[in-house]
């Protein structure tokens, strides 16, 4: 229903009671796409019987039989895209997470515990309520069993190096996934060819949010590139960064067939659960169609890279 879905968030049921449920289920009401994240705190069986045409996004490691092992619960538990994520081969250093006092694991300390004093709604609506009524979350679609729960200190094992993960294994997983197959964190035209030679169905084009490499190149940059390397084979779509209408038409105008969106849609859910999730798509919804208006077009198909003009220093803007 709009050129936009909700891009994957690692653990959004830590955030927000059940968060990963609630926001697909707010997606599936507006008919736009959402994709579970791999280091989710929901078993996807769960999503997926709630929403049934949630995406699913995999962080995979280079081993065979991990590999067939995952994509075999996926498919059984019926899932019509999947995400593989190819930007993530070893761990980042997320200094923002150092100064906010968070890791993975979750570690209990006093400067959580204020945290925890001091922000009631969030201790008694989410965690007590999880607690209570679920128990420890566990990283639960990181394998294909469950994973450990996020106090526990094999996390770090879990969730470590990806770099044995090759473009072999790809081609692995594209001929034991019979569906939808989609790459995830290409930020080069090249790679955008291999995903494409190894049958991908689409690719994102993603910075993973700007939390991986430090100084990275935003993906609206590079987007034209990508899509004039892989022309129109295979869609290409977006994420990482978008925040308005004006951003998703941009993405749109410099070729995106589709945009993702994340922190905006997290906020919602923590502020306003389901109820807010929903707002916040109509926002963007309205947002583009709004925009749309102002830009003297009729249909999203209208969108093209003539409504745009470079500014040094000041970015894209639109055109009218």
């Amino acid at each position: 229903a709009s050129p936009f879905g909700i891009a994957p968030m690692g653990i959004s049921a830590l955030f927000a009671y059940r968060g990963d449920l609630i926001m697909a289920r707010a997606a599936a009401g507006a008919n736009v796409p959402m994709i579970m994240a791999g280091s989710s705190l929901i078993p996807l069986e769960s999503v997926v019987e709630a929403a049934p045409e949630t995406w699913f996004q995999a962080y995979l490691p280079g081993e065979t039989g991990k590999i067939e092992a995952l994509v075999a619960r996926v498919d059984r538990a019926g899932v019509g895209t999947l995400v593989v994520t190819a930007d993530t081969a070893v761990l980042a250093n997320r200094e923002n997470n150092v100064r906010a006092g968070f890791s993975t694991p979750l570690r209990p300390s006093m400067r959580l515990a204020w945290e925890g004093m001091t922000h009631p709604r969030w201790t008694v609506n989410t965690l007590l309520r999880t607690l209570l009524l679920h128990g420890m979350p566990h990283f639960e679609n990181s394998s294909a069993a469950r994973g450990a729960p996020i106090i526990s200190p094999t996390v770090t094992r879990d969730f470590g190096a990806k770099d044995h993960l090759d473009w072999s294994h790809l081609a692995l997983i594209r001929r034991q996934w019979k569906r939808t197959l989609v790459i995830k964190g290409i930020m080069n035209p090249e790679d955008a060819r291999k995903a494409r030679d190894v049958g991908a169905d689409g690719v994102i084009v993603s910075n993973h949010g700007g939390r991986q490499l430090d100084g990275a190149v935003s993906p609206l940059r590079v987007l034209p590139e990508i899509v004039d390397a892989v022309g129109a084979n295979i869609p290409v779509m977006m994420d990482s960064g978008i925040r308005r209408g004006a951003d998703v038409l941009k993405a749109i105008a410099l070729g995106a067939r589709f945009v993702f969106v994340g922190r905006p849609f997290a906020y919602a859910a923590a502020v306003a659960g389901e109820a807010g999730v929903r707002h916040a798509i109509g926002i963007l919804a309205d947002e583009v169609q709004r925009n749309l208006g102002l830009l003297g077009l009729t249909a999203i198909g209208e969108v093209n890279r003539g409504l745009l003009r470079a500014r040094w220093g000041h970015g894209l803007k639109l055109v009218q």
